[in-house]
């Protein structure tokens, strides 16, 4: 891993829980990390229940865009966080890889997106203090 850890989120749509995640990591690591997402099948926006409950802890993605996953994307990752796009994401020796079993927020209700969103803060929370470990512990969003 490098001096700045690399982590790409991944999903099928790219429009809900990978661009929560990395909005989370990204505003709870500042740049300490290096973050992107993208998506097996990306969508043509983000969901708009996932930008309502971003919004809720003061995070806007309503300029965010679904990213189609390339192999380029992977290959320069440190880790791959995958939720739910199953053997879809191309593997490379050396990226470590993860599976974040998360149900998906499309057509959800906007309770059982922020439902989702909080499980990702909590993961995220996790993750910046593996990657990060002289970080202090990020607070509660």
């Amino acid at each position: 891993m490098t001096d700045k850890p690399s982590v790409l989120f991944v999903c099928v749509h790219n429009a809900g829980r990978s661009q929560m995640a990395a909005a989370l990591l990204s505003h709870l690591a500042g740049d300490r990390i290096e973050v992107r997402s993208a998506g097996t099948q990306p969508a043509d926006q983000i969901n708009p229940a996932a930008v309502a409950a971003m919004a809720e802890l003061g995070i806007d993605l309503t300029t965010a865009t679904p990213r189609i996953l390339t192999p380029d994307a992977v290959q320069t990752s440190d880790v791959v966080i995958t939720m739910g796009c199953g053997d879809a994401c191309p593997y490379f020796p050396g990226v470590s890889y993860r599976d974040w079993k998360l149900p998906d927020p499309a057509g959800q209700p906007l309770a059982v997106v922020r439902a989702i969103r909080d499980d990702i803060a909590r993961r995220v929370r996790g993750l910046i203090t593996e990657l990060v470990p002289s970080a202090t512990t990020p607070p509660r969003t």
